[in-house]
């Protein structure tokens, strides 16, 4: 993986699953892969002015900027677990799953999560 998130190791099983050629991963893999990837996304764009949401697993803030204090951030990335490892394995692009609205992103400052993944 490149984009800062070349630490983070997707268990095969994983990308087993996303290529077609596997069953879907045992929950506790799933939520493992997506909390690694956050955590390396956390680590590349240190800060709390953008919000990464993929329930059920995990949320973090990350892109240096404002902090956010209470409600609704104004800067906010969610979608589901398998579009996210598809991401974040470069499997799709962040384009891609806008146009087909799997990922939700708003705020000025949430495009800025794309820049972190790696290209497909």
């Amino acid at each position: 993986m490149q984009g800062g998130l070349s630490g983070t190791r997707i268990a095969s099983a994983v990308l087993d699953w996303l290529g077609g050629s596997g069953p879907p991963p045992d929950r506790a893999v799933l939520r493992a892969a997506v909390k690694e990837s956050l955590a390396a996304v956390a680590a590349a764009a240190p800060g709390h002015s953008v919000e990464v949401r993929i329930p059920p697993f995990g949320a973090i803030q990350c892109v240096e900027g404002p902090r956010h204090g209470r409600g609704t951030p104004p800067n906010v990335v969610e979608t589901d677990v398998r579009t996210w490892l598809e991401l974040v394995t470069g499997r799709t692009t962040w384009e891609a799953a806008l146009a087909e609205g799997v990922l939700h992103a708003s705020g000025t400052r949430s495009g800025e999560v794309a820049r972190l993944l790696p290209p497909p």
